[in-house]
């Protein structure tokens, strides 16, 4: 029997940042009625879709690329080389597949196969859910064949409002009826305030140290859990775990993909200001203290942020200010304010109605069904 003709390829890669809403937008697509093997993802050869590609169980290509160095590094001396190889790749790869449309989530790993569908006359949507547009979302939306945002007031052409792509599992989640299953399985207790860290698939190290340094200070404390997700890169050099027998329960692990489990068990959470992390957190309606990355291109974690926090449904916490001391007395207050709490999650659900609504894959679907028609 011949496989189907593919539907849609899903590009973008690197990061979970990247990789988790191109995931996202395929499996919307199969919510929809599309069959799993008509969706192809590509993405690189390197970060998180090595491990989160083959588990997906949906076709994938993963392509020799890099990205643009913004500092002098050696690596920027194969980006050339390593793109026009990966374009031509991905030109072989559309030609033998020839989905009814091609869609962008940005990143450096969706380049080859955008551009490829661009010299193919192949129709593909732009995905922009950063509220600042990142460059391969700059250049391909000038010739896509529609451009989804996230939020209101985009700088991108024919920009459409369809809110962020969001995993099914995700959208699905009701925190406060799954949370004791969800401490079940994660292996934390039901009677304490649990505090969830988690910086993106690579962890961050300035905000470990600051999470490490409160739970020394805190080591006393039997009401409170605090489950950290380091990185994998910074597992080595993490403070040890504590059981809580006689204090704080401290549990240390370099990578988490049970998502879902984490936000249902977590009273609250200290994330980085990632588009995808910031429509996460609306959509399950989940409290958190943010923590941009400093040196994310044109600082646009803290707009990300900001959509969150200017609703009061986020704390926005930047790096230069989040010290032990801030940390520690956010967590107090919080600890002993728990209708504090509930305030910011009822905000931040109310936050993530558009990314819950299905206008997303509605628009892919067009495209597709239309041949790019505008």
């Amino acid at each position: 029997m011949n496989a189907p003709r593919t539907h849609a390829v899903v590009t973008g890669g690197g990061t979970s940042g990247h990789v988790l809403p191109a995931l996202a937008i395929a499996d919307a697509l199969v919510a929809a009625g599309v069959d799993p093997q008509a969706v192809h993802y590509v993405g690189t050869q390197r970060g998180v879709e090595t491990r989160l590609a083959p588990a997906s169980g949906y076709p994938h290509t993963l392509l020799d690329v890099v990205g643009l160095q913004r500092s002098f590094s050696s690596r920027n001396f194969a980006f050339v080389p390593k793109l026009r190889r990966a374009t031509k790749q991905a030109e072989r790869l559309l030609q033998q597949l020839r989905p009814a449309v091609v869609v962008n989530v940005g990143g450096y790993g969706s380049f080859p196969a955008t551009w490829a569908a661009r010299r193919l006359k192949v129709p593909y949507v732009v995905v922009s859910y950063d509220r600042r547009p990142g460059l391969v979302s700059k250049l391909m939306a000038k010739k896509a064949a529609a451009v989804a945002v996230a939020f209101d007031g985009s700088v991108l052409p024919r920009a459409e409002l369809t809110g962020a792509p969001v995993r099914q599992e995700i959208i699905a989640l009701d925190r406060d009826a799954t949370r004791v299953a969800a401490r079940d399985a994660l292996g934390l207790p039901q009677d304490r305030f649990v505090v969830a860290v988690m910086c993106g698939s690579q962890g961050a190290a300035a905000v470990n140290r600051v999470v490490e340094q409160a739970v020394e200070r805190l080591g006393e404390r039997n009401d409170l859990a605090v489950y950290h997700v380091v990185g994998d890169r910074n597992l080595d050099a993490a403070a040890p775990t504590r059981d809580g027998a006689n204090g704080i329960l401290y549990r240390v692990i370099g990578y988490e993909d049970r998502m879902p489990l984490l936000y249902a068990a977590a009273d609250l959470l200290v994330t980085r200001g990632g588009a995808g992390t910031i429509a996460e957190l609306a959509t399950v309606g989940a409290p958190a203290i943010i923590v941009p990355w400093p040196d994310a291109a044109e600082n646009h974690q803290v707009d990300n942020a900001k959509v969150l926090s200017e609703q009061g449904a986020a704390m926005l916490v930047e790096q230069a200010d989040f010290g032990v001391d801030r940390l520690v007395a956010e967590l107090d207050g919080f600890m002993n304010d728990r209708g504090r709490l509930a305030v910011m999650a009822h905000r931040a659900r109310e936050a993530g109605t558009m990314h819950r609504s299905g206008a997303l894959v509605r628009l892919v679907q067009r495209v597709a069904a239309n041949g790019g028609a505008r």
